[in-house]
């Protein structure tokens, strides 16, 4: 391969990850950005979320893209369960309990799977996503481009929901001005319950799509959640269209820095951080 098809390659395999990064850190922010809490156990979502499909193809034979609507559901009702449970107690508190209490759950879940499922390395077989073709030179894998292709529409509705329905309005105004939004009719507790139950679905549905390709291990969620966190601060805190930049260009930027080598991908990651919060502290699309 020449150079400039090498730098091709790494830019297409950069926007195919950089869109699932996307979709995982989208949960998060929307999280942040209506009730400014930080969910650190987010990653942990993710790892069950796969372990989900990687059940339900191996005990029932459903593949884990038709499995999707029911990982989608299930994650939906441990949203609202998280936040009667765990973040309704964290409402208007100090950062220090909020990282305590989503930290403690997540070192919860992880150990519940080690627990259940050991530290083994798991990987769904047999499944319908596989394969790959070459376009001009370039390869492209079929389970990263469905993926990717499934989180832009998932996106796609999430920005339509937000933007152009009444609950969606209803969302953003909350985000922006709580208390005005409760004088003027809004219930503030429904949609804490709804943002949650959205923000843990959505990271529910990632981990689905990435059970088509990527290793299951009880640890799986700690690299997902760093990168996602990085991604909501370098597109801004509570900006679902900042998460989807964020995203992309830390897909760009880990796939270029892999070409260099594999040891600078984190580096190169963080250096972007720096250099964008030096820049513009808020973030891409932070207020």
């Amino acid at each position: 391969m020449t150079l400039l098809q090498i730098l091709v390659q790494a830019l297409v395999n950069g926007l195919l990850i950089g869109c699932l990064y996307a979709m995982i850190s989208i949960g998060l922010t929307l999280i942040w950005g209506t009730m400014e809490i930080i969910n650190f156990a987010h990653g942990e979502f993710l790892m069950m979320g796969l372990y989900l499909a990687f059940w339900l193809f191996t005990l029932f034979a459903i593949d884990p893209l038709y499995s999707l609507p029911i990982v989608v559901l299930v994650f939906f009702g441990a949203g609202v369960l998280f936040y009667k449970f765990v973040l309704k107690l964290l409402v208007h508190r100090s950062l220090f309990p909020q990282v305590l209490a989503t930290f403690g759950l997540g070192l919860i879940f992880q150990a519940l799977a080690l627990f259940f499922w050991s530290p083994n390395y798991r990987l769904v077989r047999g499944n319908i996503l596989k394969g790959n073709f070459q376009i001009a030179g370039i390869w492209i894998g079929i389970p990263e481009l469905v993926t990717s292709s499934f989180c832009v529409t998932a996106m796609v509705v999430l920005f339509y929901f937000l933007n152009q329905t009444r609950t969606g309005r209803a969302i953003r105004a909350t985000t922006l001005n709580k208390e005005a939004a409760a004088l003027v009719g809004i219930d503030i507790e429904r949609i804490y319950i709804l943002v949650v139950a959205l923000g843990i679905s959505l990271v529910g549905f990632a981990g689905g799509l990435l059970a088509n390709f990527y290793y299951i291990y009880p640890r799986v969620g700690g690299n997902f959640a760093a990168l996602a966190y990085v991604v909501v601060c370098i597109g801004g805190f509570g900006s679902t269209t900042g998460a989807l930049m964020g995203g992309l260009l830390l897909g760009v930027v880990t796939s270029i820095a892999g070409i260099i080598n594999p040891a600078f991908k984190y580096a190169a990651v963080f250096l972007v951080y720096l250099i964008v919060v030096l820049i513009k502290p808020t973030g891409l699309k932070g207020w």
